[in-house]
C-alpha cells in the first residue's frame, strides 16, 4: 500500500516575485523518486492566514494523508530549514516528528525554531492544532525553501526527496 503524502506550497506575495521557491521545488522533484507515494499536491496556496489553513485542512480531511509536508519560501535563508514548532501568540505546538533523526545525512538542511511569524507559521500552527485534536495520526512538518539557484538547486532537491523518503519510514 502506498504512503499517502500531502504536499503544500504557496503562491507569490510580492509584486517583484515571479514564482515561489516552495512551489518551484515541486516541479524539480524527479517523478521516479515518487513512485512509492500516493501524492496530493496543494500548490500555490494564497498568502492568507485564514484561507490557506482552511484549504489545507479541507484537503487533509478528504485525502487522509499519512504524511503532511507544508512548505514556504524563505528568501533570506540559504538552505532548507525544517521548522520544529509553530507559535500563535503565547501558544506553541511542536511537531511530533523527530527532526534530529530526519536531518541526519542531509547536506543542505537544518532544524529551525522560528517559522517566521507570517502566513507560513499560521498554516503550520493550524495544521498541527488540527492534528493535535486526534482527528488523524499524520506526521507533519513545515519546510522553508530558500531561493533556488544554480549553486544550491541540486542539494535542495536531493535533500527534499530524502526528507520525503525518511519521514515516510518513521
Amino acid at each position: 500500500m502506498k504512503i499517502k503524502v500531502l504536499l503544500t506550497s504557496f503562491d507569490i506575495w510580492k509584486p517583484e516575485h515571479t514564482s515561489n521557491s516552495s512551489d518551484d521545488l515541486f516541479g524539480l522533484i524527479s517523478p521516479q523518486k515518487l513512485t512509492d507515494y500516493s501524492l496530493s499536491l496543494v500548490r500555490k496556496l494564497p498568502v492568507d492566514s485564514e484561507v490557506a489553513p482552511e484549504i489545507v485542512i479541507s484537503q487533509i480531511e478528504k485525502f487522509q494523508p499519512d504524511v503532511i509536508v507544508c512548505s514556504g519560501m524563505a528568501e533570506k535563508r540559504e538552505i532548507l530549514t525544517i521548522e520544529s514548532q509553530a507559535n500563535s501568540g503565547e501558544k506553541v505546538i511542536k511537531t511530533s516528528v523527530d527532526l534530529s533523526k530526519l536531518v541526519v545525512g542531509l547536506d543542505g538542511t537544518e532544524i529551525s525554531n522560528d517559522a517566521g511569524k507570517f502566513v507560513c507559521e499560521d498554516l503550520y500552527y493550524s495544521v498541527l492544532k488540527y492534528l493535535d485534536k486526534g482527528c488523524l495520526k499524520s506526521k507533519c512538518i513545515f519546510v522553508h525553501v530558500p531561493i533556488l539557484t544554480a549553486v544550491n538547486r541540486d542539494v535542495i532537491v536531493g535533500d527534499f526527496q530524502k526528507i520525503l523518503s525518511k519521514i515516510s519510514s518513521f
